[in-house]
């Protein structure tokens, strides 16, 4: 028996490059990924579409392998990186975006949006226990992916 959580984060933060250089980097997804914790593989499918493999997390006889593909689409002139979903690719399912502007200070102001959904194979009893985890994990990778990403622009 398994269960599905959900997932959706909204971050903004500012950074002291230009929008074209985050956005140089942002929109290059291995580069940007190297920023992410705990990413077992990162699998190039083509068509600036990435499978993504994280590490496995959990005990013993639970634990959980969080894997999807997203295919990649940059646009320049909106300084916009958005991710859509590749369905039947692994336990999960994310989409989101990246939006970029100017800052008053003269960097920019980086906007953040995800949402996902994963299967988890576990007990169905566990789901209470194991959801609003799965969701604090992710809010965690996310944050020091961002922290990762803000120390590397702040240069």
């Amino acid at each position: 028996m398994s269960f599905t959580t959900f997932v959706e984060l909204n971050k903004t933060f500012e950074v002291a490059w230009s929008p074209e250089q985050v956005f140089e980097l942002l929109s290059d997804v291995p580069k940007s990924v190297a920023h992410f914790p705990k990413v077992d593989k990162l699998v190039d499918l083509g068509e600036n579409t990435y499978r993504w493999e994280m590490e496995k997390i959990g005990v013993q006889a639970y634990n959980i392998q969080t894997i999807y593909a997203c295919k990649y689409l940059a646009y320049p002139g909106m300084k916009t990186v958005k991710w859509e979903p590749v369905k039947g690719v692994g336990n999960g399912v994310v989409s989101g975006s990246w939006k970029l502007e100017e800052s008053d200070s003269g960097g920019t102001k980086v906007k953040f949006h995800t949402k996902g959904s994963l299967e988890i194979d576990l007990p169905f009893f566990l789901k209470a226990v194991v959801s609003p985890i799965v969701a604090s994990e992710f809010e965690k990778l996310v944050d020091t992916y961002h922290k990762n990403l803000i120390e590397t622009m702040s240069s």
